[in-house]
């Protein structure tokens, strides 16, 4: 296996730039610590790790924080015990089509108001709870927020900080600090629970967007760090903290309530957000790996294949990046916003036969303005409903008196 690798896998010209040989990069005890392909095999177990932590985090911290920050759920009917109907919810689709209610209809001598009705309970019954989105967010809070602070403090002092030309100088035979080592593989070893975390988190409209987002990560922290792409890296990760963690508080806010918190948060969020993902990241990150590494060395394929991703997750800010502005065009020149744009709501499920709908994110639901007005029109509606009620009942009852008498 060892010789197999050694002959497809780590071939020189794959992670190496034209004329450098692995020897040429090995470095005694007292010039430093060089990346270990190796060394990425403790983020297996270290993904493990953070997962149970999460679980005991969730229960013993963030749990009763959010009864602390007053988060409600909302209590939703639960749908009858139907063994065919729960059967065709499981092992076949969610939202049946009007064909497939029709044959419902006859399997279980149901009407089709019924058996609409009960999916409809019962896809509602499969919503994640406030409290659950609460504790997710949290949780990914506390870690963002350690590691950009863990990462600015180990990068701020290093050269490469403000003068990204010395990403190259001496590359590829430069050595990483204990700092930065560990940096990488808490990094990674968390992107690896994430992944692993994907099918039971709370999915959004950009479900698909966040398992690529994941994916490209994983490949570009291992990659960069293989490849001892480790100083242009560590700058990836902490430009991508340094909004994450403001975005996990939002919502987290946004969950419990507290409205104008949440607001004055996404604002910070946004300004940050597009700041480093459309300016900093493309400006100098993708910049210097793609135009200034090329005063250094001779492209190679290692240098094909990690900007290539790079611009996989420029692609993905982009997309986040229309989804905020959108927000903020409807917010300011509409005076509303409708609804979320990445909605906790799973994608496949949709709204269109009038069921309950979830909160969305912290983005759009903090228009305090917006929910007031439609709880106005809505009690309004209701009092108007009233007085007509009275007045018809009272039309029949003068009906009634002729013949009473």
């Amino acid at each position: 296996m060892e010789r197999v690798l050694d002959e497809w896998l780590w071939q020189e010209e794959y992670w190496l730039p034209p004329g450098i040989s692995w020897q040429d990069i090995e470095m005694k005890e007292n010039e430093g610590r060089h990346p270990l392909p190796r060394d990425l095999l403790y983020t297996l177990p270290l993904a493990f790790g953070f997962i149970a932590l999460r679980y005991v985090f969730e229960r013993l911290i963030a749990l009763p924080l959010s009864r602390r920050l007053g988060v409600k759920d909302r209590v939703r009917i639960r749908a009858p015990a139907v063994p065919k109907l729960e059967t065709f919810y499981k092992n076949n689709n969610r939202q049946p089509s009007q064909s497939e209610v029709v044959s419902l209809v006859k399997q279980c001598g149901l009407s089709q108001t019924k058996i609409q009705t009960w999916f409809r309970h019962r896809r509602n019954q499969d919503r994640p709870s406030n409290t659950t989105k609460f504790c997710e967010a949290s949780w990914r809070f506390v870690f963002y927020l350690a590691a950009f602070t863990a990462g600015l403090a180990s990068l701020i002092n290093t050269p490469w900080f403000m003068d990204h030309r010395e990403c190259w100088r001496g590359y590829p035979k430069q050595p990483v600090s204990e700092a930065h080592y560990w940096y990488y593989i808490m990094e990674l070893g968390f992107y690896w629970s994430l992944l692993l975390c994907v099918s039971i988190d709370v999915k959004r409209k950009d479900f698909k967007e966040q398992i690529i987002h994941h994916i490209a990560a994983i490949f570009l922290i291992g990659f960069s760090y293989c490849a001892n792409y480790v100083r242009v890296g560590t700058l990836v990760m902490l430009v991508h903290d340094s909004s994450d963690f403001l975005l996990e508080s939002a919502k987290m806010f946004n969950y419990a309530g507290w409205r104008r918190t949440c607001d004055a948060l996404f604002v910070v969020f946004s300004l940050v957000f597009l700041v480093t993902r459309l300016v900093v990241f493309p400006g100098r990150v993708v910049h210097t790996t793609l135009v200034v590494s090329l005063d250094y060395f001779q492209p190679f394929f290692g240098y094909y294949f990690f900007n290539a991703l790079l611009l996989v997750l420029q692609a993905l800010h982009i997309f986040w990046a229309y989804l905020i502005l959108r927000m903020v065009y409807k917010f300011v020149f509409l005076g509303k916003v409708e609804r979320d744009e990445r909605s906790d709501e799973e994608s496949e499920v949709g709204d269109e036969d009038g069921e309950e709908e979830e909160p969305g994110e912290e983005e759009e639901e903090c228009n305090w303005e917006h929910r007031k007005g439609s709880i106005n029109s809505k009690l309004a509606s209701l009092a108007n409903n009233c007085v007509l009620n009275n007045l018809t009942n009272q039309r029949n009852m003068n009906s009634r008196l002729p013949k009473a008498r």
